[in-house]
């Protein structure tokens, strides 16, 4: 049986290496489509691991307040990104961030509002920019650390505010942009500090910090009609304490709240589930489009199975003469296609990685590699080789001898 295996497994390759222009192009159909597949896995999976690493990096004593409408992950990553609102709808309320910062273990509490617009700089308007309305202990749960100037210190005037790096580059065109001004919802507000430059776009706080302006949201919220807090970042004095300090959060947001549940207390792993939610919705929806062009590479593949059996059914009836089986002639045709398909698994599994390092250089997050995408890779291929070969190797098997003979091209 291992002889018939290995004759078979010579004829189909010396077959497909008689015709390598037309096998290169058969198993690049399959490769686009496997390497947009590996593409996809390796960079989302890149990403996971950097939300990974954020997650664990000095969190361990962080637990944040959200709200929760009784929907689930996917339905509230849907309504964030349909809202035409400024700010989305919640429960949470600034006396929410006080009645937290009364519970024992608290070491720190900061709101976040986050909403988007157009500046006015000058004569200028810019492109749309994150606004965060926030606290002035927000850079202590964060941990962030400023380049020059001051946070949104008590001392100062409510109408400053706080620049990311990239945002000080791309509207003031120098990150030294101290007591420059700009209008937002004709506020005029002065800039009195611009952060390090972070580059973490996956945080916790679902913002890109180094492309947002930092305002007081008490100051925000004489201004805002109806200024919504999106989260808050409570930071606890003893990380061994969180899971008691989070219960107490809990049970008094409830007192506060008559027993409505409209929010939840999380922490440790679940800080990003919504990110990583966000991330898998996304990566399964790029992967289901990707298999898209996997079925042509395989409709590609069944056609020109298709002509090598009409171009050899001579050779066809030729073995069935001399004692060939239909199942022998089946495998041949199908070795041929399974081949086929994995030199294009191979070939596209290289391509996807390489791409995947090409963005990793602008990226801040490097490819995930793992044998568990290479498995998927093969298994793939193998079964498309099989399922677009079965048809024309039967078609094969199931020519005439006689008819094969008298065959002439």
């Amino acid at each position: 049986m291992a002889l018939l295996l290995s004759t078979h497994l010579q004829l189909a390759t010396e077959s497909l290496r008689k015709n390598r222009g037309r096998t290169f192009l058969s198993a690049l159909g399959i490769a686009i489509g496997v390497s947009s597949i590996v593409l996809i896995l390796s960079l989302t999976g890149g990403i996971n691991r950097l939300i990974s690493t954020t997650s664990d990096k000095n969190n361990a004593n962080l637990i944040l307040v959200r709200p929760n409408n009784g929907k689930d992950v996917a339905e509230n990553i849907i309504s964030e990104l349909t809202s035409s609102n400024q700010y989305s709808k919640s429960s949470l309320t600034l006396e929410d961030v006080e009645t937290i910062k009364a519970v024992d273990g608290v070491a720190s509490a900061s709101p976040l509002a986050i909403s988007t617009a157009n500046l006015k700089v000058g004569d200028k308007t810019t492109q749309s920019v994150n606004i965060l309305a926030t606290s002035t202990n927000f850079a202590k749960t964060a941990g962030l650390t400023l380049k020059n100037g001051q946070f949104l210190e008590t001392s100062l005037q409510d109408n400053v505010a706080v620049v990311g790096y990239k945002t000080a580059m791309s509207i003031f065109g120098t990150t030294d942009a101290i007591t420059k001004t700009f209008t937002y919802n004709n506020q005029h507000f002065m800039i009195v500090g611009v952060l390090e430059e972070i580059n973490d776009p996956i945080n916790y706080n679902n913002i890109d910090l180094d492309n947002s302006i930092i305002i007081n949201i008490n100051y925000a919220s004489t201004f805002e009609s109806s200024i919504q807090i999106q989260q808050i970042n409570v930071r606890t004095e003893n990380s061994d304490a969180v899971a008691s300090v989070s219960e107490k959060i809990t049970e008094e947001l409830r007192k506060t709240k008559n027993g409505d549940d409209s929010f939840s207390v999380i922490s440790g792993n679940q800080n990003l589930q919504p990110t990583g939610s966000l991330l898998s919705i996304i990566s399964a929806m790029l992967t289901v489009i990707a298999s898209i062009s996997l079925i042509v590479g395989g409709v590609g593949i069944m056609n020109i199975m298709l002509v090598s059996v009409s171009e050899r059914t001579r050779e066809i009836g030729i073995r069935k003469a001399v004692g060939a089986s239909a199942g022998n002639i089946l495998l041949q045709f199908l070795f041929e296609s399974i081949i086929l398909s994995i030199l294009g698994g191979i070939l596209g599994f290289a391509l996807g990685y390489i791409f995947a390092f090409l963005i990793s250089l602008v990226t801040p997050f490097s490819p995930y590699i793992s044998w568990q995408i290479l498995g998927i890779t093969g298994a793939v291929t193998l079964l498309i080789g099989i399922i677009f070969g079965v048809y024309p190797a039967a078609k094969a098997a199931l020519k005439d001898p006689i008819t094969s003979l008298k065959y002439y091209r």
